[in-house]
């Protein structure tokens, strides 16, 4: 797991936010970046992609997520995620996106995203405590 020192979560940061700036969100203008630290040392960035029929609409963190793994395979293991929106707004991680994450974090992946006073950031086990799980026995021994 790497430590997440204030330069590193800068740098992600940055990456996110620019992420950001190429969203394509012409319905909702609301322009969101992910960055995502793989275990490998690699960063891997996603933006949001709207669409007309909204439903089909993909987040920044499942971007990045299918970028992740179409580059580097269904192996990956995530250290660290950075959500950055360019609308100053608290953002964290949809339901859909944390699930998705579920399948690559483990319990101690750090989580960061705007929040009403700066920069959050939490565990993956505090942001979804109960994600599913083909098994029920994967509930209680995550990770």
């Amino acid at each position: 797991m790497t430590t997440l020192s204030k330069e590193l979560l800068n740098s992600l940061f940055n990456q996110a936010t620019g992420a950001a700036e190429m969203s394509y969100s012409p319905y909702s203008e609301f322009k969101v970046g992910a960055a995502v630290l793989l275990s490998n040392g690699q960063v891997v960035t996603g933006t949001n992609v709207e669409n007309a029929s909204l439903g089909l609409t993909i987040c920044a963190e499942r971007s990045a997520l299918a970028r992740a793994v179409s580059e580097f395979g269904p192996g990956i293991r995530i250290d660290a995620v950075v959500v950055a929106n360019l609308n100053g707004a608290a953002s964290p991680p949809c339901g859909a996106c944390r699930q998705m994450l579920a399948e690559f974090a483990g319990p101690e992946t750090k989580v960061a995203f705007p929040a009403g006073d700066g920069l959050k950031m939490m565990r993956f086990e505090e942001l979804l405590p109960l994600g599913f799980h083909m098994s029920s026995k994967d509930v209680v021994n995550r990770g």
